[in-house]
């Protein structure tokens, strides 16, 4: 699916705020509350949306270790460990990268005993040959909307 501008637009909107109605939009963006209720429809059916969701600080909700975990995997066998690795609850994000690690994994946790098992859980996956983990002491930015 081409994106234009008006897709852009809402699209942007939408990221800034998703609470926001199509009436609300339709006059911010100058254009009828039917066109913009007819695009955000045809990019849910794209699946450019998939869903909205309200951002959380984690940090409030006591989940003040972040760990960035590197995996290294056994004999090509990235692909089941990846999809075991993001059915656990802790976990943010789950990245199949270049280089010499094969997946990177951010997590949350509340407590150090929380990290540590969950390590160890990753290291028990079968075909896991490694794991380096980095914990985060400051956090500059962490927003996944590109507005």
């Amino acid at each position: 699916m081409n994106l234009d501008e008006t897709d852009e637009k809402i699209l942007k909107n939408l990221m800034v705020d998703a609470r926001l109605s199509a009436r609300q939009m339709a006059l911010k963006l100058g254009m009828s509350t039917v066109t913009v209720l007819s695009r955000i429809k045809k990019l849910e059916k794209e699946k450019i949306i998939r869903g909205y969701t309200a951002i959380i600080d984690h940090e409030k909700l006591g989940y003040t270790l972040t760990a960035i975990i590197e995996v290294m995997a056994k004999n090509d066998k990235i692909l089941g460990i990846e999809d075991e690795i993001s059915k656990f609850e802790n976990v943010c994000g789950v990245y199949d990268i270049t280089g010499s690690t094969d997946t990177i994994v951010i997590a949350k946790f509340k407590e150090r005993n929380e990290l540590s098992s969950f390590v160890k859980s990753l290291a028990a996956i079968p075909n896991v040959e490694n794991t380096i983990t980095h914990v985060v002491l400051n956090t500059t930015k962490e927003d996944f909307r590109l507005t």
